[in-house]
């Protein structure tokens, strides 16, 4: 059988029905597809754990085997629920049933010797039962060539259609019995002797089928390579052809308006932005189209280095444009920016889906003519009737927040293609930044301006809240504001979380003396930004939202974040919220507030975020619990695979920066791939890219 070719339905037991979920739910088609479908986790049946032992096993690998006797069964009166006491000799343990139990105890006898496996539920740091174990005979397990059995990720509508692991690792089997010849290679030869890599057929056989545990730990070292190898070639190839057509404005001339901000600014710049705005230009002279990312933590100075930047465009005659998702972040840019040039000559502008159509009529002509130099808004400067007369930098801030599409439009309103700086707050971890945007040009602004104090994050239980108001209290007595954020809007019944509703009217009733504003996702837009605009102004002391001022906010009296439910936020989310306290001199504080009851990931992340306040720690920590295909989107700058099948960017770095070793060589040898010698790899890049429909979704 040719596994590259043949279609699945081919299969014994394979119909079309599962033809169709197949391909709809994991994007399996072929064979070959199947056998690069791989298992997530692996089943070890090799060995035996005591009940008394339990304690010391990780909880992170606590799936265990355990052999024993089943005491006695008991059933649950209220809903259906069985459970059966298992003891092996040293200690007992609760096996819990959800279904199947009026087979159960018939199948299964008391006091006959059982294997029993499955995942331990752990509570405050004990085990409390095995829910729905496996079970088997002794003579059964001895059954088979492996007591390494693989896990396969399944969703609910396969197994709807009987395509759970075990089916899965049977048409696995099945594939590769009927696989006569080895599995072509898809590496290099001089690749695979450098790296003393097992072959591509021996890899695949043991990803999913493990002779050993040294073989396994070999097979996912061979495709975990490949993959990055190729996800690497993709990246790095591509850029290289792209920039040999995008011609871009060169601006050669620092004038007058680069040197009035630079020497009435309020402040001295950090070297870190001293260093990015080199960084940045030099790119815009070298007569190519600049596409740059400029990372930094939430008030790291990134708005002045963009400012600098777009009037060192208007010095070479040409106007420069902002884009932010919120319009009061907008109006926060345009009140920034027109004080930092008060009594120069440039004209700044506002543009927002608020914006009064008298105003946007007397405006859009002098866009047009070029009279406005710099036009600050929101999506409403990619609207057909905005025309520039000479666009040469476009800067879009907190570029995540918006698709590709959206900043393709903006980027569009030059016939020239101008400049282009995209700026995030949220910083790429530096593996991800190897990986997934490859050439793209990324400067990083690593330092806070002097005077900032670092926030200082406690976690803490509900049953502390009264103290925590206490504290409140006291900072609102001082003349600081507050945030407190909740994580739903409405009420839930499935969900037991204290959400925005109930939250604003407990609040009320704890500060009554006390102005508040609400702040949510369904509000009005108008309803909303004017809720905003009292809290930046001062005229209330406290805001209860929910994350919807994760961007869009600075309020430099600002000293308190309560955060509720903190568990149910992710670490990069938490991160943001954080930034909006800490925009002063004085100290700041973030407070977390949880139930007891948290998961491991959950409690995971509460750690880093009072462990540091570096958003780029923050931004490893979150990509290792959380993995590149969760991060990775159409929304976010950048190009990656959907999803990465087996390695992970943060815990394989070696494997990525050897990989990303060879894809130097090769490509400094050979930029275009034109030996002969270079077909296999262009046969394999173009199978990765159709298949996998590799995304670039830089703005150019």
């Amino acid at each position: 059988m040719d596994t590259s070719n043949q279609n699945i339905i081919h299969l014994q037991g394979i119909g079309s029905q599962k033809v169709e979920v197949l391909e709809k739910e994991i994007n399996v088609v072929s064979c070959q597809d199947m056998l690069y479908y791989f298992p997530y986790r692996y089943k070890d049946q090799r060995k035996s754990y005591r009940v008394d032992k339990i304690r010391e096993i990780n909880i992170e690998m606590s799936y265990v085997q355990l052999k024993g006797r089943i005491l006695r069964y008991s059933r649950s009166l209220n809903y259906p629920r069985l459970s059966g006491i298992f003891d092996d000799g040293t200690g007992t343990i609760e096996l819990v049933w959800f279904n199947s139990i009026n087979w159960v105890p018939k199948y299964y006898k008391i006091d006959e010797e059982y294997y029993v496996y499955g995942k331990l539920r752990f509570f405050r740091g004990k085990y409390i039962s095995i829910v729905n174990p496996q079970i088997k005979t002794e003579c059964k397990f001895c059954e088979g060539v492996t007591r390494m059995q693989g896990i396969y990720r399944t969703t609910a509508k396969m197994k709807k259609a009987s395509l759970d692991s075990n089916t899965i690792s049977q048409i696995m089997r099945q594939i590769l019995e009927y696989t006569k010849e080895p599995l072509s290679e898809t590496l290099p030869t001089g690749i695979i002797d450098k790296c003393k890599l097992i072959s591509l057929d021996e890899a695949i056989h043991n990803i999913h089928f493990p002779k050993s545990d040294n073989l396994l730990e070999q097979a996912q070292y061979r495709l975990k390579f490949e993959e990055l190898f190729y996800v690497q070639l993709a990246n790095l190839l591509n850029p290289n052809r792209r920039k040999k057509q995008l011609d871009g404005f060169c601006f050669s001339k620092v004038g007058e308006n680069f040197h009035f901000l630079k020497n009435n600014l309020p402040f001295e710049l950090t070297h870190a932005q001293e260093r990015v705005f080199n960084e940045i230009r030099q790119d815009m002279n070298t007569g190519k189209q600049m596409n740059r990312l400029v990372q930094g933590d939430v008030g790291s100075g990134k708005t002045v280095v963009a400012l600098l930047s777009i009037l060192t465009a208007i010095d070479n005659g040409f106007q420069g444009a902002i884009m932010v998702p919120t319009e009061i972040l907008a109006t926060q840019h345009y009140e920034t920016i027109s004080h930092l040039l008060e009594g120069s000559t440039v004209k700044v502008a506002l543009l927002t889906g608020s914006t009064k159509n008298k105003v946007r009529e007397e405006m859009l002509p002098k866009v047009k003519s070029g009279d406005i130099q710099i036009l600050i808004g929101t999506h409403a400067l990619i609207e057909d009737s905005v025309e520039f007369s000479n666009l040469g930098l476009v800067v879009v801030d907190e570029q995540h927040r918006f698709g590709v599409t959206q900043r393709a439009k903006l980027w569009d309103k030059n016939s020239t293609p101008p400049h282009v700086l995209v700026m995030t707050a949220t910083p790429i971890p530096r593996t991800m930044a190897m990986t997934v945007y490859g050439d793209l040009n990324i400067s990083t602004i690593d330092e806070l301006p002097p005077g900032r104090k670092p926030i200082r994050t406690y976690h803490i239980y509900d049953e502390k809240r009264n103290k925590m108001y206490e504290y409140v209290r006291e900072q609102l007595k001082i003349g600081k504001q507050v945030y407190i954020v909740y994580p739903l809007i409405e009420e839930n019944e499935k969900i037991d979380l204290i959400n925005l509703q109930e939250g604003f009217r407990a609040v009320s009733k704890v500060f009554p003396e006390y102005s508040i504003s609400k702040v949510h996702g369904q509000m009005k837009p108008e309803e909303k930004n004017q809720e905003m605009q009292k809290f930046v102004s001062g005229e209330t002391q406290v805001m209860v939202s929910t994350t919807v001022i994760e961007v869009g906010i600075d309020v430099k009296n600002a000293s308190v974040i309560i955060i509720e439910n903190a568990e149910r936020f992710g670490l990069s989310q938490l991160h943001q919220l954080r930034g909006r306290v800490g925009r002063g001199t004085e100290q700041a504080v973030c407070i977390l507030i949880t139930n007891y009851e948290l998961s491991k990931e959950a409690q995971k992340r509460i750690n880093v975020m009072t462990k540091t306040n570096n958003g780029f720690e923050v931004a490893e920590e979150d990509l290792k619990l959380r993995g590149p295909g969760s991060i990775i989107g159409t929304k976010q700058s950048g190009f990656a695979p959907k999803k990465l099948r087996i390695a992970n960017v943060s815990k394989d770095v070696n494997i990525l920066i050897r990989a990303r070793n060879f894809v130097y060589e090769i490509l400094n040898a050979d930029p275009a791939l034109k030996d002969p010698r270079c077909n296999l790899l262009k046969q394999q890049l173009h199978k990765w890219n159709t298949k996998y429909q590799t995304q670039w979704a830089r703005i150019s």
